[in-house]
């Protein structure tokens, strides 16, 4: 079970520093109404594959695309983001263009009392870096049950996300009475490790995630799923028991984590 304000809530109204036309120059994640989408039509039925690690390897390789292609767009607006630096140290200041884009990544990732600054920047790039693959995949198997979850299999969502206008996704069967969350549904996988990532970079209860992140950024080392584990310590109730238990998937999937990259 997850604590209910470590979701990424999608009701949130974004910080007013641009127009609506600026904020869509990036896409925000598609969440659904239930009529919408009657199931994740594309997802592999990973219930009927009765060999464990056969089934792991299959949820992996499914999974695995998505976020290494959610990476790579992070880390070209990493790049136009240090090359907004450059331009600020070398002029004294931005093109209109460049503070366009550079605003409109401010409101998605809500850094607050933004100023087109050196140190303003630098807290957009704290925010706007990748996460490892497999402390993605593992948290995601967690969350699903393997991909089996009915949020999964009707909604595109492997991480448990919420969400809290009516109708906006799917009941839980055991919510507690006066509860108003519902499990967000997704339009497509694409768009449910999208919302996945920007909660983890944008959400107060995950700086400790983005403080060792940065860290390692800083001591120029590769960024560590093993590391970055403990700073999930806010996703579930459990604590730091739910810490232990991704951290034990990590160690024990380990070899299937190199098989995918053969």
């Amino acid at each position: 079970m997850v604590t209910r304000d470590t979701r990424f809530i999608f009701s949130i109204a974004l910080i007013s520093l641009l127009s609506l036309s600026m904020i869509s120059y990036f896409r925000t994640p598609d969440v659904v109404e239930k009529e919408e989408v009657a199931s994740a039509k594309d997802l592999p039925d990973f219930a009927a594959i009765g060999d464990v690690k056969t089934k792991k390897i299959a949820f992996f390789r499914y999974l695995k695309p998505f976020v290494m292609a959610n990476n790579a767009e992070i880390l070209e607006m990493r790049r136009q983001v240090e090359g907004f630096l450059d331009e600020l140290q070398a002029k004294g200041s931005l093109s209109a263009k460049s503070l366009y884009q550079l605003q409109a990544m401010a409101v998605r990732y809500r850094i607050q009392s933004f100023s087109v600054s050196d140190e303003s920047l630098n807290r957009l790039l704290k925010r706007l870096d990748i996460l490892p693959y497999e402390l993605v995949l593992v948290q995601a198997a967690n969350e699903s049950a393997w991909g089996t979850s009915r949020f999964a299999r009707e909604g595109y969502n492997l991480f448990g996300l919420w969400c809290y206008r009516q109708g906006c996704g799917m009941v839980p069967k055991a919510r507690n009475d006066g509860a108003v969350h519902e499990v967000a549904r997704f339009a497509s996988m694409e768009e449910a490790v999208y919302a996945y990532f920007l909660n983890l970079n944008t959400h107060p209860t995950y700086k400790p995630l983005r403080d060792i992140r940065q860290a390692q950024r800083e001591e120029q080392r590769q960024i560590n799923a093993n590391e970055l584990v403990s700073g999930l310590v806010g996703y579930s109730e459990r604590g730091e028991a739910y810490v232990e238990e991704l951290a034990a998937m990590l160690r024990y999937n380990a070899k299937l984590f190199t098989e995918l990259t053969q």
